[in-house]
């Protein structure tokens, strides 16, 4: 995996701009809602400034015990969520490749029938009264994350005659500064729906894509109980993991 260099940072900034051109274009026919949401003129590519280069700070003590675990985090007592129990974990680095501690990790997805707990949600399938679909954690020194769930399902979403969208986590990360904010969608190894998603093809090249896909770790997994899949992160530069339906503004 290549990186950039310290070298190609120009004096006094520290974060560099992304030049790989891989971030889907901002607006798409494709996929519908991107084409009323989508800015109509070129972007504008401002520096850096100091509310960008620092903060937000996170702390261990801001986290409850069950955040990194969302089979028990909603749960009732004696209940845990229906569907496949996984794990997913991996690791933060920045442009640089240099690991990223004390980033704020947040998470959020589908039950395991692809139906979002939330008071818009419109898919048939049902709730499951154990399982929220949220959580959060903190990277460790070396950039590591780690967190249980339930495998989400796919679900149908009304942007063609028959779209589904595949089974994916969604990601909110923050960084050492603004400048390192990152939400992105992560999907799992062998998902057939990954390539005939409308979302998915508004990314220009497959080799992006593979980069948000996470493939399956049985070395992490733990018997008889949860398969693990790995999900590196890097945070800007030429190997950025990608920016969610938008390109980045630095």
């Amino acid at each position: 995996m290549e990186f950039e260099s310290d070298m190609a940072h120009p004096e006094g900034a520290y974060f560099t701009r992304d030049r790989n051109g891989w971030h889907p274009k901002p607006c798409d026919p494709g996929y519908k809602t991107s084409v009323l949401r989508s800015p109509s003129r070129p972007l504008v590519a401002l520096d850096s400034t100091l509310s960008e280069l620092t903060g937000p700070v996170f702390g261990h003590d801001q986290l409850g015990p069950l955040d990194d675990d969302l089979t028990l985090n909603f749960a009732r007592p004696g209940h845990t969520p229906v569907g496949p129990r996984i794990i997913v974990h991996g690791r933060v680095l920045d442009e640089n490749g240099r690991p990223v501690p004390g980033a704020l990790v947040e998470v959020w997805q589908a039950n395991a029938g692809g139906r979002y707990r939330h008071r818009k949600e419109s898919y048939l399938a049902p709730l499951d009264p154990d399982f929220g679909g949220c959580g959060r954690c903190i990277t460790d020194e070396a950039g590591w994350y780690r967190f249980r769930t339930i495998q989400p399902g796919p679900y149908p979403w009304p942007n063609g005659p028959n779209d589904w969208r595949p089974a994916h986590i969604h990601f909110s990360l923050f960084g050492h500064g603004f400048g390192q904010r990152l939400i992105t969608q992560m999907y799992f190894e062998g998902d057939p729906l990954i390539w005939k998603c409308p979302i998915v093809n508004t990314i220009p090249d497959r080799a992006a894509v593979e980069r948000l896909i996470a493939p399956l770790d049985l070395r992490n997994a733990i018997p008889m109980d949860a398969l693990a899949y790995r999900f590196d992160i890097v945070l800007r530069g030429r190997r950025s993991t990608l920016f969610e339906n938008r390109m980045e503004g630095l």
